[in-house]
């Protein structure tokens, strides 16, 4: 199993961004699949999930915010941040089970 994040950088206030996280090693169709952020001092938050099925779930703090969805072709799963929050500023992570990859830092100012 490998997850590689990307697509993080440095926003505005209010701006939007696109991270993905390019899977392999297995059907990403299969997986449940999160989104997790670990920003200084804080502990590690889940703010996003999606099941095999499809069925999506939010955070309070991300909700109408973020977008997840994943394209299966492609093995990538995708987080859609809308309204960005200087709050928002974190690592930010995908997950399978107790795997995640690198992370893509998300700086908003």
């Amino acid at each position: 199993v490998q997850l590689v994040e990307s697509g993080g950088g440095s926003v505005q206030a209010g701006g939007s961004m696109r991270l993905s996280c390019a899977t392999s090693g297995f059907a990403l169709n299969t997986a449940f699949m999160r989104w997790v952020r670990q920003a200084p001092r804080k502990e590690r938050e889940g703010v996003a999930s999606i099941e095999n099925d499809g069925t999506v779930g939010y955070a309070d703090s991300v909700k109408g915010r973020f977008t997840i969805s994943r394209d299966n072709a492609k093995n990538t799963l995708y987080l859609q941040l809308d309204s960005l929050k200087t709050e928002d500023t974190a690592m930010y992570y995908c997950s399978k089970g107790q795997q995640r990859g690198q992370g893509t830092q998300v700086t908003v100012s």
